[in-house]
């Protein structure tokens, strides 16, 4: 997702032709999105932050400086807002697309088991220079079972489908993470675009669920994008730490969730024998992934 303020196109890195991780400048990997309700004069306003369980519907707004909902906004990925909900455990993933009214009001049906749950609305404002990510609070009524965080595999399954990842995560800097799909241990070379693209990535900081600068690389029609089995993103992981990421694909007219637990490879300067001019991040080149 093109979900973050001063990123858009693709050149963000070294991959294919792009140009270099300048465009990454603008936070240094520093500051993921979604830890604030309010943003640049933005506010995400819900209707109530205290749910019941079950699947159950969900009205908000998003509060612009002058004080009035929203009702112009830019779409990214085919919508106007992407609407992303989980469990501060990181269980109950989903990203859905709101239906909003007239006077700027969204609404949507979730699915909410009890617990302490983070919303975030993913919008671009019109008049405003960029995307950016909202987050808000909502708790969950019920008693309240915390899952312990999955196992770092490397690889997802989902009934008869598999997704393995290729690259590591980098603290501070623009890596690239490859998700590659098969079925019945098969490659899948006809996924499907979805919401303009054949797979979207969200990415979240295990402890404060801060969003990832996650970004598609290529796009369905541009001559050069195979659909499948391979979809390639950029990610800057904003700290050191642990990660949870999330793949929405679509094959067969369903779109399905890959889940991935991954930890940020290392890169602390190591002594260059023989040399001094060695660069900082040079720790990155060992090749220790740590996910796999």
């Amino acid at each position: 997702m093109r979900n973050h303020s001063g990123h858009d196109q693709t050149n963000h890195g070294g991959h294919g032709g792009h140009g270099s991780h300048g465009g990454h400048g603008g936070h240094g990997g520093a500051q993921p999105g979604g830890l604030s309700v309010s943003q640049n004069g933005y506010t995400l306003e819900l209707d109530s932050t205290i749910l019941t369980a079950g699947v159950q519907p969900v009205s908000f707004r998003v509060i612009g400086p002058d004080g009035q909902a929203v009702t112009e906004f830019v779409p990214e990925h085919d919508k106007e807002l992407h609407f992303i909900a989980v469990r501060r455990d990181t269980a109950g993933f989903q990203h859905v697309h709101p239906v909003r009214d007239e006077k700027g009001t969204w609404s949507v049906a979730l699915a909410l088991d009890p617990g302490d749950w983070r919303f975030f609305a993913d919008i671009h404002p019109a008049g405003h220079d960029g995307t950016m990510t909202l987050g808000i609070d909502v708790a969950v009524a019920g008693a309240y079972d915390p899952l312990p965080l999955p196992e770092a595999t490397g690889i997802a399954r989902i009934g008869e489908y598999a997704v393995a990842l290729e690259g590591e995560l980098l603290p501070g800097e623009a890596s690239e993470l490859t998700l590659t799909v098969s079925r019945n241990d098969r490659p899948v070379t006809d996924l499907q675009s979805y919401l303009a693209a054949y797979g979207h990535l969200v990415a979240l900081r295990v402890g404060d669920l801060g969003y990832l600068h996650v970004h598609p690389e290529g796009e369905p029609g541009d001559g050069t994008t195979a659909p499948g089995p391979r979809i390639a993103f950029m990610a800057v992981a904003p700290s050191a730490g642990t990660y949870r990421l999330f793949l929405d694909f679509q094959h067969e007219d369903v779109v399905r969730t890959a889940e991935f637990t991954v930890r940020t490879t290392a890169t602390t300067p190591r002594p260059a024998a023989g040399s001094q001019d060695a660069p900082d991040h040079s720790g990155h080149h060992h090749g220790d992934h740590a996910h796999h």
